[in-house]
């Protein structure tokens, strides 16, 4: 959890906005906008949220953890700990934002793919 947290301080210093209305995503919204996409932070960072609940975290090397939802929130876990930690999910329709309980926001933007 230490982990997932310095990880977002360090992505998301300053978290631009790219949009007024900010909604809060139920559950359902919370798969749909996360399962197979990459977001980029703010650093330059950016994270994979695979399908199979697997999640890749990049800010210079790659970090492997878990990622899914439970009770409507995003979740993740980084090994070596075993603690999950929960963000509500925002959208604008152009950037997501994850909300921490403790108030705490890092937003990202969804990668631009080559097809």
């Amino acid at each position: 959890m230490r982990q997932f947290a310095l990880m977002i301080a360090l992505s998301c210093t300053v978290s631009p906005v790219w949009g007024d209305e900010w909604r809060v995503l139920n559950g359902e919204e919370v798969q749909a906008a996360l399962e197979g996409r990459k977001l980029v932070y703010g650093s330059g960072a950016w994270q994979e949220f695979r399908a199979s609940g697997r999640t890749l975290y990049n800010a210079g090397h790659d970090s492997w953890g878990y990622w899914g939802v439970r009770g409507g929130k995003y979740c993740s876990t980084w090994p070596p700990s075993d603690l999950w930690a929960c963000y509500a999910l925002e959208s604008n329709g152009e950037a997501i934002r994850f909300v921490g309980e403790g108030g705490d926001i890092t937003t990202g933007r969804y990668a631009e793919t080559a097809e």
